[in-house]
C-alpha cells in the first residue's frame, strides 16, 4: 500500500543536457517530446497499419527515464497496491513502475502462459476473438489495481483486462498507457479513469 503523501522519487539523469548530480526537474521533463522517440512503422504487422514502435524510446536512456518518471506520477496519484501489466509490452512498463512505486506487479497473459490455477475472460476484437488470463491467487479481494499497457487503440483488450480484474474482486482504480490512438475512440469503452502520456489524433 502506498502511504499517504507518497511522491515518486526521480532518478538521476544520464543526459549531458542536465548537470550531473541534479535530479530531473519538471522543466526538463516537459521539454522532452516523447513522440520524437517513438517510431512509426508503416504496413506492420499487416498492410495499411501504422505501428507505433516504442523500442526506439526504450533504448534511449534519457527518453526512457523521462517516460517512466512521468508515468510514475500518473500511476502514483491513484495509490495502487498492485500494477497489472497486459501482455506483452505492458510488462515492460508495469514492472519498472511497480518497482519505483513500491507496489506489486501481476501479469494478464494469453491462454496457457501462466502456471497454476487461472481465471480467464474471452473477448471479441474487430475481426477475431482473444482471451486474457490471470493467476487465481494473484489479487487479494479489495486490492487497488492500476492496469498498464503500452498502447490504447480500440480499447477491447484494455476493457477485457479491467473486467477480468474486477471478476477476481480487484478494485480497479485506473488504466494507464504510454500511447493513445485517440482517433479510434478506445477510451469510450472504459468504465474507469484513463490517462496516456502521448496521444495521436
Amino acid at each position: 500500500m502506498i502511504k499517504s503523501g507518497f511522491k515518486p522519487e526521480l532518478s538521476l539523469p544520464s543526459s549531458k543536457n542536465v548537470p550531473f548530480g541534479l535530479p530531473y526537474d519538471l522543466r526538463y521533463m516537459r521539454a522532452m517530446n516523447l513522440k520524437d522517440h517513438i517510431r512509426g512503422v508503416p504496413d506492420f504487422p499487416k498492410p495499411g497499419v501504422l505501428f507505433y514502435d516504442i523500442s526506439t524510446l526504450l533504448r534511449n536512456a534519457d527518453a526512457w527515464q523521462v517516460a517512466v518518471d512521468q508515468l510514475a506520477r500518473m500511476v502514483g496519484a491513484h495509490r495502487p497496491d498492485v500494477l497489472a501489466g497486459v501482455e506483452s509490452r505492458g510488462f515492460l512498463l508495469a514492472a519498472p513502475l511497480a518497482l519505483k512505486l513500491g507496489c506489486g506487479f501481476v501479469m494478464l497473459r494469453k491462454p496457457g502462459k501462466l502456471p497454476g490455477p487461472t481465471v480467464g475472460l474471452s473477448y471479441d476484437l474487430e475481426y477475431a476473438s482473444d482471451r486474457l488470463e490471470i493467476q487465481s491467487d494473484a489479487i487479494l479481494p479489495g486490492q487497488r489495481v492500476v492496469v498498464v499497457d503500452d498502447l490504447l487503440a480500440t480499447g477491447g483488450t484494455m476493457a477485457a483486462g479491467i473486467a477480468l480484474l474486477k471478476s477476481v474482486k480487484a478494485e480497479v482504480s485506473a488504466a494507464i498507457t504510454l500511447i493513445e490512438l485517440g482517433f479510434l475512440g478506445g477510451r469510450d469503452r472504459l468504465d474507469i479513469p484513463f490517462e496516456a502520456l502521448v496521444r495521436y489524433d
